[in-house]
């Protein structure tokens, strides 16, 4: 689709894609797990909606009001998992982490938003079948995506 596009540097065709049309955005009304990662600092979040057969991961959704890092690791992340058990699924956390390569300190903790309410859906499901009435599970992040600017940063502004 972005075969003659020129790609912005360091971004693969795969990246453009899932920023330019992410997959799996959105909400499942009937989920078996719904889990959301919180940047208190920031108040940025992802809510995670999973949809299980057995271990199976039928279907799953995710929502943010995070930055297009986020957007883009929860698009290629979802798209990962989806039909896969849970085992796999949270091995899957390491191999996006290789996908991905080097990134910077914001961006980790974008990735770690997106992987810790996927791991807070998981809880929510657990906690639901044994029976706590729980609508959600919520982790709050330790790590703030919150950028520090430096002095060259205020000094061009």
């Amino acid at each position: 689709m972005f075969e003659n596009v020129k790609m912005p540097e360091g971004m693969s065709p795969e990246v453009l894609e899932h920023l330019m049309n992410p997959k799996n955005y959105g909400k499942i009304d009937d989920a078996d797990g719904v889990g959301v990662a919180l940047d208190e600092k920031t108040k940025e979040y992802v809510i995670f909606y999973t949809k299980l057969d057995g271990n199976i991961i039928k279907n799953v959704k995710f929502a943010t009001n995070g930055c297009q890092d986020t957007v883009v690791i929860g698009s290629m992340f979802t798209q990962m998992i989806l039909g896969n058990d849970t085992e796999y699924a949270n091995t899957a956390v390491q191999k996006m982490h290789d996908k991905l390569g080097k990134l910077s300190a914001q961006q980790q903790v974008c990735a770690d938003i997106v992987f810790s309410s996927f791991v807070a859906s998981l809880k929510n499901y657990e906690n639901r079948q044994n029976g706590k009435d729980e609508e959600l599970h919520v982790f709050k992040m330790k790590e703030s995506c919150e950028v520090k600017k430096n002095s060259k940063d205020e000094e061009n502004e």
